[in-house]
């Protein structure tokens, strides 16, 4: 949607916005659709007032990019610096994150999406404007605009911590004291966004019914699954009871966090995320599987598609909530790898990296990790071993290649390629993936780092991320962009079972449930059979402490490459465990199995505890507003 300035005299609340920015006063002019010369215009009829609506949208962040902080600010995607793309979340990655350079702020931007909210809160609010549409259509509006508003904060506080709360805009003549609002703690932040997610979810639909105009726009199971998210994050060990930020006050002595462990945090988001997972069951939300094709395809291959598709398969039922403000052509152009001689390297850039940790992570064939597993050993990475007829829908028959890629469990081949590994979509040869095609990834091949700007740093490529639909030829290149899934059951599931065993522990009713069903779709056996059979820790899986790291591990596994990990690692508060670790890959130089099976150290990644888990404030920032503390470590 095209937005545009319109004039100071109908500015509400801009003050507010500049003293929780860096920016001047002009850069904060209010912006309403075009054809809208004033507020008072925006609110006549139901017209434009649905297009200041769709403006309150125009706010979400682009998720399904480069720009997505949670793929390029930590350590799962690495890019080559200074390249044919730019992130500036890369930068974050990278540690050159300062209060003068506040890399990926959404400080400002975010502030003037929830004053844009409230305006349309005001007004709509007011039963004497916009009087051409029904009580239903308002009370809906109503709560779309309370789900963002409550949205944008809730990623303000991932981001920054404790954040000033915006209830409603400030008057235009509000003093300077009146606009320079202190932090609000975070149990106070949660408290309101989850007050907000309430309200809203009364007065939005279950499901989308016109699917030709509205697939996109907010229903019940989202609000309920953004409220289980919230309180999950807040129940969480960044946030509950963290002694790190014991001393972190406003300038009046307002503790900001609560340095006290309380287990009601866990109860009441286990509570949250039930009741959001049998609402979404309710709408016809369920895990994905591939619809039948016309093409002979093995039971390898169709497993693999079930578990790429869940992602890119546009509008599929398990999507909670995809954005449609955010589609993906760009991210699968960066994503795909050069598969045949002929294929341009400009329309399969393959420039996101995932490193050598992020391949580790995944289970064994037997679905536990690959120091546990009792049957298989993977003691050496740089070992090589070739691969045999029946691995043929994984590797190529007969292909040399790191043992690390055999034995491996169906997400590890579905997210991953690599250098001899198979990659079926739906212009392979033949229509089969008998013969499909093959990524070559040595210097010499056509899908090695031999470009100029286009080139893989570490020898992986995210599979997972483009659509099987996508096509190439010497001729050029067609992506099917895809609404960004913000929400997957998938991800709900794994939420309700990590806030059960926090609650309540293994021996929960539900435990192990839900784990069980994302596990069995991606062709595992449940838990309790995996690790009893298989694993060095038989009964890990029995106690509170080695139940959370396997649901842990599973949320890494499952949610690979969709910005969940940067996240959760840490509200789990294990970034610096987990960002302290250098980033290596193969050697993408090496022209043969031997040279090219060697590890690369690419950079040693740095992360200060506890400075480096919240944004810091501009400088500029908490000087406008003597209110504002720094975050701490800034």
């Amino acid at each position: 949607m095209k937005l545009r300035k319109i004039k100071n005299t109908i500015i509400t609340g801009a003050m507010m916005t500049v003293m929780l920015s860096s920016q001047s006063c002009d850069s904060y002019l209010d912006v309403v659709p075009d054809n809208v010369s004033t507020i008072e215009h925006a609110f006549k009829l139901r017209n434009e007032a649905e297009k200041y609506l769709f403006t309150l949208y125009s706010y979400l962040p682009k998720d399904g990019s480069v720009n997505n902080i949670g793929m390029l600010a930590g350590d799962e995607i690495w890019i080559p610096y200074q390249t044919s793309i730019y992130s500036d979340a890369f930068e974050i990655a990278r540690g050159n994150q300062s209060v003068s350079n506040t890399y990926r702020s959404s400080w400002s931007n975010m502030y003037q999406a929830i004053r844009h909210c409230n305006i349309f809160l005001e007004n709509v609010n007011d039963l004497t404007k916009v009087r051409d549409i029904t009580e239903v259509e308002r009370r809906r509006w109503i709560g779309e605009a309370e789900f963002l508003k409550a949205y944008y904060h809730f990623l303000l506080l991932q981001m920054y911590g404790p954040i000033p709360l915006i209830k409603t805009n400030l008057d235009i003549d509000a003093t300077k004291e009146e606009v320079a609002v202190p932090r609000n703690s975070v149990d106070e932040c949660v408290d309101y966004i989850v007050e907000l997610l309430d309200a809203s979810a009364d007065k939005l639909p279950l499901l989308i019914t016109d699917r030709t105009l509205e697939l996109g726009r907010l229903t019940r199971p989202i609000a309920k699954a953004v409220k289980a998210k919230v309180l999950i994050t807040a129940a969480s060990p960044l946030y509950n009871g963290n002694p790190d930020y014991a001393d972190y006050q406003n300038k009046d002595g307002e503790a900001l966090f609560n340095s006290t462990f309380e287990i009601s945090k866990w109860e009441i988001a286990a509570t949250a995320a039930k009741e959001a997972v049998l609402l979404a069951e309710e709408a016809g939300h369920m895990l994905f599987k591939m619809p039948a094709t016309p093409f002979s395809l093995s039971d390898t291959t169709i497993l693999q598609l079930d578990l790429r598709q869940a992602v890119c398969e546009r509008w599929n039922p398990e999507h909670l909530w995809a954005n449609p403000n955010s589609t993906t052509t760009d991210l699968q152009l960066q994503a795909m790898a050069p598969l045949h001689l002929d294929h341009n390297h400009n329309n399969a850039r393959k420039i996101l990296s995932p490193p050598l940790k992020i391949a580790r992570q995944f289970y064994t064939r037997n679905g536990v990790p690959i120091n546990e597993d009792k049957t298989l050993s993977f003691t050496d990475d740089t070992q090589l071993r070739t691969a045999i007829r029946q691995e043929r829908f994984y590797i190529e028959e007969g292909f040399q290649t790191a043992r690390l890629h055999f034995d491996r469990e169906p997400r590890f081949y579905s997210s991953l390629a690599f250098d001899g590994s198979t990659w079926y979509k739906y212009d392979s040869p033949g229509n089969s993936d008998v013969n499909t095609f093959i990524v070559r990834s040595k210097r010499t091949d056509y899908g090695g780092s031999t470009h100029a700007f286009h080139f893989n740093v570490t020898g992986y490529f995210i599979k997972k991320l483009v659509d099987w639909n996508q096509s190439m030829s010497a001729s050029g290149a067609s992506y099917r962009s895809y609404p960004w899934p913000q929400i997957r059951l998938a991800d709900l599931y794994l939420l309700y079972t990590e806030a059960v065993n926090e609650a309540y522990g293994p021996d929960h009713a539900d435990a192990f449930t839900y784990i069980n069903k994302v596990r069995e779709r991606a062709g595992l056996k449940g838990v309790e059979e995996s690790w009893t059979n298989y694993s060095t820790n038989a009964s890990k899986f029995s106690s509170k402490e080695g139940f959370r790291e396997i649901i842990r591990q599973e949320r890494l596994i499952e949610l690979a490459f969709e910005g969940h990990r940067f996240w959760d690692i840490r509200r789990w508060k294990k970034a610096a465990e987990y960002m302290n670790s250098a980033i290596t890959g193969w050697n993408m130089q090496g022209e043969n199995a031997i040279s090219y099976y060697q590890i690369n150290t690419l950079y040693q990644q740095r992360f200060i505890t506890p400075r480096d888990y919240f944004w810091p404030l501009s400088e500029n920032a908490v000087i406008q507003n003597k209110n504002l503390v720094q975050s701490p470590g800034w």
